[in-house]
């Protein structure tokens, strides 16, 4: 059954029983979208560590059932597909019946390609470069990595206003700096596609939130977790979801002094 733009109260995971629910209250709380594998999954671990209570947004509820005790025996599957409007609403719906804010949203769901999976690295490569993609493959990853970023923040924005001090943080990437790329030595300038250009535009989309924003109690700011090994990339990244992790989750937990606005990695700031 298709369950994109479904969403059910009842489902399993959701929601606990009262007296966790009393519990959570208590906490503050977290959204990680596309968490329930990869990098997602690491730091919605992370941040229930940290105290919070996770909610693991994910397309599919089922997606779940393996890891959900992994994070947390209060964590929450929450069934949101990014590119779906039905789901989004359901989702924000139900954060507000159950927690009555949002403290943290993590905008980690994203996509490196938009066509077959069997297709090798050097393929998606070879069939990303935008003079050659197609017109479909290209809005497909731009509705999850850029306008899915957009609709849920919008959505989830009642949610951070009523939290004393809210964080957005956008999982970016280095292959989306307009500053690096322009330099020929810059060895990640070769992956210049759809998928890095709709991280360059997501970077603007979370200047443009930061600008709107700077006046509130939310700051927002995007973070490149470094090339991991995940399935967006056929595992071959170097780096492992832990090392990945850190700083999404540093940026998340910022002190009332902390910057807005920002484009970081573990080493510091990145330049647009």
């Amino acid at each position: 059954m298709d369950t994109r733009s479904t969403y059910s109260a009842n489902a399993r995971l959701c929601p606990p029983s009262s007296g966790v629910q009393s519990m959570q209250n208590n906490k503050r709380v977290a959204l990680v979208t596309g968490a329930n594998k990869g990098i997602g999954l690491q730091i919605a671990k992370d941040l229930a560590k940290e105290g919070f209570a996770v909610l693991i947004g994910s397309r599919r509820l089922e997606a779940c059932d393996a890891v959900i005790s992994s994070v947390a025996a209060d964590a929450q599957a929450v069934q949101l597909d990014v590119t779906d409007a039905a789901s989004i609403a359901a989702a924000a719906k139900h954060i507000r019946k159950t927690y009555g804010r949002l403290d943290v949203l993590v905008n980690n769901a994203g996509v490196s390609h938009a066509g077959p999976q069997s297709r090798t690295p050097e393929q998606i490569m070879g069939e990303t470069y935008l003079s050659v993609v197609t017109m479909d493959e290209l809005r497909a990853v731009y509705e999850t990595n850029l306008f899915g970023v957009v609709a849920v923040t919008q959505a989830m924005l009642p949610l951070l206003r009523e939290a004393a001090a809210a964080r957005i943080v956008n999982v970016s990437s280095m292959t989306g700096s307009l500053t690096k790329n322009a330099d020929p030595s810059h060895p990640m300038r070769q992956y210049a596609g759809s998928y890095s250009s709709s991280k360059t535009a997501l970077n603007a989309v979370t200047q443009a939130f930061a600008i709107e924003l700077e006046k509130t109690n939310i700051k927002v700011n995007a973070v490149c977790p470094g090339f991991t090994a995940t399935d967006n990339n056929k595992f071959m990244g170097p780096g492992t979801v832990e090392e990945a992790a850190r700083e999404p989750v540093r940026v998340a937990l910022l002190g009332p002094d902390g910057p807005s606005g920002k484009f970081t990695n573990f080493e510091g700031m990145i330049p647009w």
